[in-house]
């Protein structure tokens, strides 16, 4: 780790990246030529972090976080809380590295990304957060259950060893744009907790210091840019839902925001029907299945929430995790 314990080194990111890269799928990077004109990009990148092992990058910060246990943590096994993506992705890892997994997630997380969870052999376990922040309600049970069974808690983003799982999905987008003679000026990434900015943003710190990278959040749950624009973390009020359900995190993590603080990030918001007109580009332009989630930084791009005139963009397309139905029934929303 650097000097601030929660901001880990560049050394430390590559060494969770040599374990982590062994388990992972290496997802394509593919280049839209349709995407740049519309834009006016010199050229567009898209990382299909949708393809990854259980659907999403997540898998990479739980895979590096759970070989950090002690083996008695990890005989007895561990508990989370999550709407969906670290849910599947934590259940998965724990699958292959024979972790018992408990999940608590909120009673109105997406029924798909339940199903897959148990489908990974987790335990989930339900709440119903009524008028109550949905997020709180869920972490206040995981760790009720984690004293009362003596399992490990773990955060699903705000943990410096997340951040460094995550960073895996930078350094490997690094190296294949640096295979295609390019170097990104402008990197987009989703923020929920912003466990994923965190460990990309820091790779790019330190790998490409003029890549400008900005933070894509839904409308109303900007927890991380109003937090980067103020100079300290902020929690946003309780307010209307999105249907970016992974991206519904009222504040930051401290251990994100250090990092993607340390890399000087700028935060920019989306609205539902950008999204899902970014959720139908990316089927039609790149043949790629996105969850709402999973769509937001394609659609700032597509927005025009930043000038990319000339540039050359990266876009982190970062899960794939919605049913036929809800998929359909986006792209159906508001159409006669």
């Amino acid at each position: 780790m650097m000097a601030d314990s929660l901001v880990p080194s560049l050394d430390h990111l590559r060494q969770a990246h040599a374990v982590t890269s062994k388990a992972m799928q290496v997802t394509p990077l593919l280049e839209s030529a349709a995407l740049a004109r519309e834009t006016g990009a010199a050229r567009v990148f898209v990382k299909a972090e949708s393809l990854q092992w259980a659907g999403s990058f997540k898998v990479r910060g739980a895979y590096w976080r759970l070989k950090k246990l002690s083996p008695d943590e990890a005989k007895k096994g561990v508990v989370a809380y999550s709407s969906g993506n670290f849910a599947q992705g934590l259940a998965a890892a724990g699958q292959a590295l024979g972790i018992p997994v408990t999940i608590v997630m909120p009673i109105d997380a997406p029924a798909a990304k339940r199903a897959a969870t148990l489908g990974y052999g987790a335990r989930v376990v339900l709440t119903d957060h009524g008028e109550r922040a949905r997020e709180e309600v869920a972490a206040a049970k995981a760790r009720e259950i984690a004293a009362s069974e003596g399992l490990a808690l773990l955060h699903p983003f705000d943990d410096p060893e997340i951040v460094a799982g995550q960073a895996g999905a930078g350094q490997e987008v690094f190296d294949q744009i640096a295979a295609r003679q390019a170097e990104a000026d402008l990197l987009f990434c989703s923020v929920g907790g912003g466990g994923l900015i965190g460990g990309v943003s820091l790779a790019f710190h330190y790998l490409s210091p003029a890549t400008k990278i900005i933070g894509v959040e839904p409308e109303g749950f900007d927890g991380m840019g109003s937090s980067l624009a103020h100079g300290a973390i902020e929690t946003m009020p309780i307010g209307p839902k999105s249907i970016c359900d992974g991206l519904m995190s009222r504040r930051p993590g401290d251990a994100p925001f250090a990092a993607v603080k340390a890399a000087g990030v700028r935060g920019v918001t989306v609205d539902d029907a950008s999204v899902r007109r970014a959720m139908r580009l990316a089927f039609e332009r790149l043949k790629l299945v996105l969850e709402p989630s999973g769509a937001a930084s394609l659609a700032a791009l597509l927005g025009g929430k930043v000038d990319v005139t000339g540039k050359t963009v990266l876009v982190m397309a970062t899960g794939g995790n919605v049913s036929l139905a809800d998929f359909i029934a986006h792209m159906n929303h508001g159409r006669a």
